[in-house]
């Protein structure tokens, strides 16, 4: 066990000194831009400001489609009212989309394929979407 533990040691300081080596070199000032003198927490800084945007301009995106047929609250209830089965499925198909040229041709494909399909049964769509979404809005959270 002990033997196994070194062993996996030395593989690591392997691993990370090779890493190393194909790194660039470092700024000669030592200066590291962004609000911290860590780069590995000006990354984490980072991540988290793209992700708070993204979600900041999906919401807008969201209520801005619904916008049209709908007044503010009502298009802020249905956003919070989705259930967890949408919201999983559309992040899934978003990461699948987001993945790869194939998986972005798949997904706007199947977009566009359901959007001509809509369009075809535009007042029937029309009325049972509307249906749903009302029930939705009227769910409590």
């Amino acid at each position: 066990m002990v033997r196994k533990a070194i062993r996996k040691r030395a593989t690591l300081r392997k691993d990370v000194h090779e890493a190393e080596a194909g790194l660039p070199e470092a700024r000669s000032d030592g200066d590291v831009p962004g609000p911290s003198p860590d780069p590995a927490t000006n990354l984490i800084m980072a991540d988290i400001a793209m992700r708070a945007g993204s979600y900041v301009l999906r919401d807008v995106v969201e209520r801005t489609m619904l916008k049209g047929s709908y007044s503010d609250g009502t298009a802020r209830k249905i956003i919070q009212n989705r259930s967890l089965k949408q919201t999983v499925a559309s992040v899934a198909i978003a990461k699948f989309a987001t993945r790869s040229v194939p998986g972005a041709a798949i997904v706007g494909g199947g977009i566009l394929v359901k959007a001509l399909f809509d369009k075809s049964q535009q007042r029937r769509a029309r009325l049972r979407g509307r249906k749903k979404l009302a029930e939705q809005a009227q769910e409590e959270s």
